[in-house]
C-alpha cells in the first residue's frame, strides 16, 4: 500500500460564490464542482485545468477559520506574467516574485487572507 497522489486540499474561506469568482475569474483554475448534495452543504471543488489537485473551498471546518492557510504552493509557468495580471486586478501579495534556489515565486493573498505561494521552477 503506497500514497499515489493527493487529491483535494482544503481551502477555508468565508464565502464561497466570492472565492470562488477569485479561484476561477483570476486564478485561472476551472469549477470541478459545485453542488449541494450533501445536506447542509455546498460542495465547491476547482482544479488546474486539464486535471490535478483540486482544492475544496470549505466554510464547515472549525479548527480552519477563513484565512487561515498558507503555504499552498501552486506552479505556474509564467510568474511575471501572472504577477502582473493578478496586480492590476487588485489581487494582494507580499511582495513581487523573488528568485530562490528552487525557482522564482511570491506569496499572494485570496480575498479571506489565505497565503498561496505561487512558483514557477
Amino acid at each position: 500500500m503506497a500514497v499515489t497522489s493527493v487529491a483535494v486540499v482544503s481551502v477555508p474561506v468565508s464565502d464561497q460564490e466570492r472565492a470562488k469568482q477569485f479561484y476561477v475569474g483570476a486564478l485561472g483554475l476551472e469549477l470541478a464542482r459545485d453542488d449541494r448534495s450533501i445536506p447542509g452543504m455546498r460542495w465547491v471543488q476547482v482544479r488546474p485545468p486539464g486535471g490535478g489537485t483540486a482544492l475544496t473551498l470549505v466554510t464547515w471546518f472549525e479548527t480552519m477559520p477563513a484565512g487561515s492557510l498558507r503555504s499552498l504552493v501552486l506552479r505556474v509557468t509564467d510568474l511575471q506574467g501572472l504577477y502582473a495580471a493578478l496586480s492590476a486586478r487588485g489581487v494582494a501579495f507580499d511582495g513581487p516574485p523573488t528568485r530562490q534556489p528552487w525557482g522564482l515565486e511570491t506569496v499572494m493573498r485570496d480575498p479571506d487572507g489565505n497565503g498561496i505561494v505561487l512558483q514557477q521552477a
